[in-house]
């Protein structure tokens, strides 16, 4: 283990209780089982570069992080980050998550869909799907637009570069949606096309209720108390009444996202995390290859 206690409470989420033993046991034979498949994936790619005698770069290897809000997605990212870039076989670990091809709100505003935000519908999925087909391609300098949680929206003219990382880390709510049919052309590319391994973090649907409220009353004293935060109304508010806030949100939005669109995609992953009580991972579950 090369990471510090330090260094796991620093990667953690605000009411994810990840310490040093629980990085040991799971997220570290997690990253070395990634390792082996990203040096697997490389001396395919020699063995193939050899026999069709063709030059060319090796191309990013591609992790796809799904998972409800409030269940961990991130702290599990940011970790698994961490940990690969100190093996020898992938110094260079990016993380992109999928907040910034969300439609700016002005659009969703428009469009009707602010409270629909994070529904597959409230993402351009164009620019995704531009984006990780030009990573897989092995083009260098591929800009991935910005997002503020502390605004709520895009970060216009802003943007992050990925230049050939040797794996990258795609996390997000609906990353393993399936395809839709195309009025034309048939079924349209998902991002999950572009993935050489997959991630379901999972947990009993009560317990991730619970972490999304016991976070959003966590976030009243801390992001939501900044003046310039989307959310800062309800810092204002009684705990009483940012309780129940925080009830509708969680039920007449989140929940809703969970069992329509995300959950239904657990079973597309090649690897599932089952939390229990506490944030601990109880269960890993592998598809066999």
């Amino acid at each position: 283990m090369s990471l510090t206690a330090d260094e796991v409470k620093r990667l953690r989420s605000l009411g994810d209780h990840l310490d040093l033993a629980e990085a040991e046991r799971i997220y570290l034979p997690l990253s070395r089982l990634l390792s082996r498949h990203v040096e697997a994936m490389r001396g395919l790619f020699e063995e193939r570069r050899d026999f069709l005698s063709f030059t060319g770069e090796k191309t990013p290897f591609v992790i796809g992080i799904a998972g409800s809000v409030a269940v961990g997605k991130s702290t599990t990212a940011r970790v698994l980050q961490e940990l690969m870039r100190r093996w020898p076989s992938s110094p260079s670990v990016d993380l992109i998550t999928t907040d910034g091809f969300l439609h700016p709100n002005a659009v969703l505003e428009d469009r009707g869909l602010m409270r629909r935000k994070g529904f597959p519908e409230s993402y351009d999925r164009k620019a995704m799907i531009r984006f990780l087909s030009d990573i897989k391609a092995g083009q260098g300098q591929v800009k991935a637009p910005v997002y503020s949680h502390l605004v709520y929206d895009v970060v216009a003219g802003e943007n992050i570069t990925i230049d050939r990382p040797d794996i990258l880390i795609f996390e997000g709510l609906n990353v393993l949606q399936t395809p839709q049919l195309g009025k034309r052309l048939g079924p349209t590319p998902v991002a999950s096309d572009y993935f050489d391994f997959s991630i379901y973090v999972d947990a009993p649907t009560p317990l991730i209720h619970d972490w999304y409220i016991s976070r959003f009353m966590g976030l009243r004293q801390t992001a939501f108390a900044d003046p310039s935060s989307f959310f800062h109304k309800y810092a204002e508010l009684t705990d009483e009444a940012a309780a129940r806030t925080a009830n509708d949100l969680w039920g007449t939005i989140n929940l809703v996202n969970l069992q329509k669109n995300i959950l239904p995609t657990r079973s597309r992953a090649n690897l599932i995390l089952r939390k229990g009580k506490d944030h601990l991972v109880e269960q890993v579950s592998l598809r066999r290859l």
